[in-house]
Formats: C-alpha cells, sequence, structure tokens
C-alpha cells in the first residue's frame, strides 16, 4: 500500500510533468465526465452588493439574497467588510501550505489523536473510491472558542494567526447573511445562535494541480454541501466552480475578493425546502493550480435539525416536508448513503 506522502496529488503531479496521461483511476466515467469544459449560456449566478447599509438598502439586500437562495442556491457577495489584505494573505498561507514537501505537510496534520485535523487526496475515503478526483485536501474544524488551534498547522510560521483571523472574519459574515435570510424567511433573527447551530464550523482547503486533460476528470464530484451555509473563496483568475440550474452546468466566475455563498442542505431542510442546497462541482485545468478555500457553517453533533417553528406558525398549515434528526445522525447517513439520503429526509 502506498505511503500518503506518496499518493498526494500535488506531490504525483510535480513528479510527472513530462508525462502527460491522467491515471486511470482518476477517469469519470462518461456520463460524469466535464467533456468540453465551461459551455455555459451566459447564465451566472447573482451578484449582491452587501455595502449598502442605509435602512432602505437592508430590505432590498434581504430580497436580493433571499431570491439567490429560492433560486439558485448560491451568490456572490461583495462589499463584505472582510478585508482585502486578509483574504490575500489567506489564500498565500494556503499555497504556501500546499507546495510544502509532502512529508512536512502530513506532519503538520497529524497533531490532533482523533484526526480532527488531515490532509488527504481525492476524497476521504482515498482507498475506498472507485474513482479519484484530482485534488488534495486540508481540513480541520476552526470553532470560534478556538480550541483546536493547537492542532493546526504551525507551518507556514504566521499560519494560525493569519487562519484564525480569517475564521473569526468569515464567521462575522456568515451570521450576518444568515440572520438577513431569518429575516427575509420570518424566522427569529438569533435563530442560528441558538441550539448549536452555528457553534462547529470547519475549513476545507481544496488545492487543484494542473491537470493533463481536464475533459475527463473532475476534481470534485457533483454534490450539495452538508452545512447551513457555505462561504468560499475562490482564486482570483482561475476557473473551476459549477453550478446546476434547470439542469445545465455554467460556471462560477472568480471575482476579485468577493465571496461565493451556497446554501446547504442543512438550511434547506430548516428552511422547509424554501432555499435550495443547489448542486455543485469542480472541473480542473490544464495550466493553472487552483486553491479554494471553503468555510463550513455546522452544527454541533447534539443539534437538531428540523424545519424551522416560525415558519410553520407563520405558514398557518405549512406542512414540514422534512423529518427531525440530530446533526451527528444527518452527517452519519450523508456520508454513508450518499445521495440516496437526500429521498430519506423527506417525511
Amino acid at each position: 500500500m502506498e505511503a500518503m506522502d506518496e499518493m498526494l496529488l500535488a506531490n504525483w503531479v510535480n513528479l510527472h510533468q513530462s508525462s502527460i496521461n491522467v491515471p486511470s483511476s482518476y477517469l469519470q466515467p462518461p456520463e460524469t465526465r466535464p467533456g468540453t469544459l465551461f459551455i455555459s449560456s451566459g447564465n451566472t449566478i447573482p451578484v449582491i452588493d452587501l455595502g449598502g447599509h442605509h435602512h432602505h438598502h437592508a430590505d432590498i439586500i434581504i430580497n436580493q439574497i433571499l431570491k439567490a437562495s429560492e433560486e439558485y442556491g448560491f451568490f456572490q457577495v461583495i462589499n463584505h467588510g472582510v478585508s482585502r489584505d486578509l483574504m490575500d494573505d489567506v489564500l498565500n498561507i494556503f499555497k504556501e501550505f500546499h507546495s510544502m514537501p509532502s512529508k512536512e505537510k502530513l506532519n503538520e496534520c497529524s497533531k490532533d489523536p482523533n484526526r480532527s485535523c488531515k490532509l488527504y487526496t481525492s476524497g476521504e475515503n482515498h482507498r475506498r473510491d472507485a474513482v479519484h478526483y484530482w485534488k488534495d485536501t486540508l481540513t480541520h474544524p476552526c470553532p470560534p472558542s478556538g480550541e483546536y488551534m493547537n492542532y493546526w498547522p504551525n507551518k507556514p510560521s504566521n499560519y494560525r494567526k493569519v487562519v484564525g483571523k480569517y475564521t473569526e472574519e468569515v464567521r462575522k459574515l456568515g451570521l450576518k447573511i444568515l440572520e438577513m435570510l431569518c429575516e427575509g424567511l420570518g424566522i427569529m433573527k438569533e435563530y442560528f445562535l441558538s441550539g448549536g447551530l452555528s457553534e462547529n464550523p470547519s475549513l476545507v482547503v481544496h488545492h487543484y494541480p494542473p491537470c493533463p486533460d481536464p475533459t475527463l476528470t473532475l476534481g470534485l464530484a457533483k454534490h450539495r454541501d452538508p452545512s447551513i451555509i457555505t462561504i468560499l473563496l475562490q482564486d482570483k483568475n482561475v476557473r473551476g466552480l459549477q453550478v446546476l440550474k434547470d439542469h445545465e452546468w455554467f460556471g462560477v466566475d472568480p471575482i476579485p475578493y468577493a465571496f461565493v455563498v451556497n446554501i446547504g442542505l442543512l438550511l434547506q431542510i430548516i428552511s422547509n425546502g424554501r432555499l435550495i442546497g443547489a448542486e455543485h462541482r469542480v472541473v480542473t485545468n490544464l495550466r493553472n493550480a487552483r486553491t479554494s478555500v471553503a468555510y463550513f457553517m455546522n452544527p454541533s453533533k447534539e443539534s437538531i435539525i428540523e424545519p424551522a417553528n416560525d415558519l410553520l406558525v407563520n405558514g398557518t398549515t405549512q406542512q414540514t416536508i422534512y423529518k427531525s434528526m440530530s446533526y451527528e445522525e444527518f452527517r452519519t447517513n450523508f456520508f454513508h448513503k450518499g445521495p440516496k439520503f437526500e429521498s430519506e429526509l423527506h417525511n
């Protein structure tokens, strides 16, 4: 069995730059291959300017966010209050991390006996996956309490400082967006501050090395996020993210210093199906590596995920279309059953 440091894709790509074939384990079956990339009907996700803070703007912004979340499950935000320098710094830290020698990277991710901080290639079940994905991923929890920080990488040297500050700022933004969604949906503004619903965020950093033939492989398979919302920082000039709408894939163009926000499956349940956790995937790139930083707003394990009560009271006889379950139960099923599980969520 190969050692993980030999399996990391970045390492493999560096070694085999001269040979031009995609290894067979990375070839997608014909029906999921992206084929010709970025054919888009000019369709793109809404861009929302959060900068208008005057009172009459607030309602407009809330309506834009609500509409985008109902129709696309995705939107980009600009003038969001997170500093550009911090966004640059954090992206640079992760690029630097992913370009370190494999053994060093793995070493930096092996401090927690519970393996909460980890580095893997393709998917978390690399050895079990029949088809591999063209990426390496670093992930670790980043709760507001800061309790996992001593398990985070310590290299590059200012990793913890920059990533700590970044996760703090992005959390504020996430809570602000959730509060606006609550207002739009007609539920208590503080809904996501209660019941542990935003206490367990995690950071997932994907690194997609250049790929010899992007039409045959994928960086990430079609999926919905098992989060409440996800806030994504993409590389400024490398495309890769695609969203499915009306049976058509279209690319999410990177806007410098914008965040891509998407609704997770948990929020689809909490909104009783009004907001959509949209399916998305990542395609690869022939020339450039791409790094993306996803901040997942997740609940604590014990949190109960169910349609929000206020929705049902306000909606008079509205039926709940989703079952109630703990986040732990949701996660276990989501990762073991995959897409099949989504049909079981319904009442």
